[in-house]
């Protein structure tokens, strides 16, 4: 382990908590741009390509050149391709779906991290952690609402597929922060990341009004920071033990669609919303158990 790596809780759950603010920003500005008729590939690429400079430019006044360096490029081209599929299930999510009910539906995603440990890693799971599953997925069921139209059937799925690609992203910053620094994850991401979109740029981009191009500024911004902060985090603190400061969105994206579309949550969403957070926080609560006797375990093993 490299030893810039270290958990320090406080300062993982502060860099999440600030994360969480501009992230609301961001899916708000996202879906400010899809109004305006901005392509969603074309507003993946401003807000991974207007990070390149923003690092550069730091990278150079603080001789932080040599951070960059990398033994896994290939698990950063990984990542990127993971977090730009990410990136574009959330901006659609967003759009489709008032602020506040994709929010929530996001907020399944430790419960989607559970569902990865069992399935895939093989890992152990316990009644509480399974119960806190089905106690979250209930609460999707309610904020749904089957055979209503009030959420669109699309939307609701691109809401739940965003909420599993952060769970599985947040395992690989995890892991790419066992061994790189977060600038360095940041900038590759946002190197391969804007490659991929420049792609599709011929196909869809056109010209923007000065507002318009404003905003693609502001969200390549304040998705670099929010990067930051969240892969920051991710190196400081256990996935499961810091994702459940996410659940602070739901007050600034509550808070925007009030302000901005003037949408008021159903009902549903407030008895909906409850038994998610809820099933998250158990998750969080049973996961920092675990690794506290875990880390007892070894601490007997290295005294005997």
């Amino acid at each position: 382990m490299s030893s810039h790596h270290r958990d320090r809780p406080f300062l993982a759950l502060t860099l999440r908590a600030l994360a969480a603010i501009l992230v609301a920003t961001m899916f708000m500005l996202s879906k400010l741009l899809g109004q305006r008729g901005v392509a969603l590939s074309e507003t993946l690429f401003w807000s991974r390509c207007i990070t390149l400079p923003m690092l550069l430019d730091w990278l150079w006044w603080h001789s932080g050149f040599p951070r960059l360096a990398t033994k896994r490029l290939g698990a950063h081209t990984f990542r990127a391709v993971c977090g730009m599929g990410s990136m574009a299930v959330n901006f659609a999510a967003a759009r489709m779906l008032p602020l506040s009910e994709f929010t929530t539906l996001n907020f399944t995603a430790p419960l989607f991290a559970v569902l990865i440990t069992a399935l895939y890693l093989r890992e152990h799971v316990g009644r509480w952690r399974w119960g806190a599953v089905v106690c979250g997925f209930v609460g999707v069921v309610l904020i749904a609402r089957p055979g209503d139209t009030a959420i669109p059937l699309l939307g609701g799925a691109c809401g739940l597929l965003a909420a599993l690609s952060s769970a599985v992203i947040s395992f690989q910053i995890r892991d790419l922060g066992k061994t790189d620094q977060p600038i360095s994850s940041v900038f590759w991401y946002s190197l391969f990341g804007s490659a991929f979109m420049a792609v599709t740029l011929p196909f869809v981009a056109h010209g923007h009004d000065a507002t318009t191009w404003g905003l693609l500024l502001l969200l390549g911004v304040v998705s670099a920071i929010a990067q930051m902060l969240l892969t920051a985090s991710l190196q400081y603190g256990a996935v499961a033990s810091i994702i459940i400061v996410d659940m602070t969105q739901l007050l600034w994206a509550t808070l925007y669609g009030l302000l901005v579309w003037s949408e008021m949550p159903p009902a549903t969403l407030w008895l909906g919303a409850p038994l998610v957070i809820a099933g998250g926080v158990v998750v969080a609560w049973r996961e920092y158990r675990l690794s506290k006797l875990a880390a007892a375990q070894v601490w007997v093993k290295a005294d005997a």
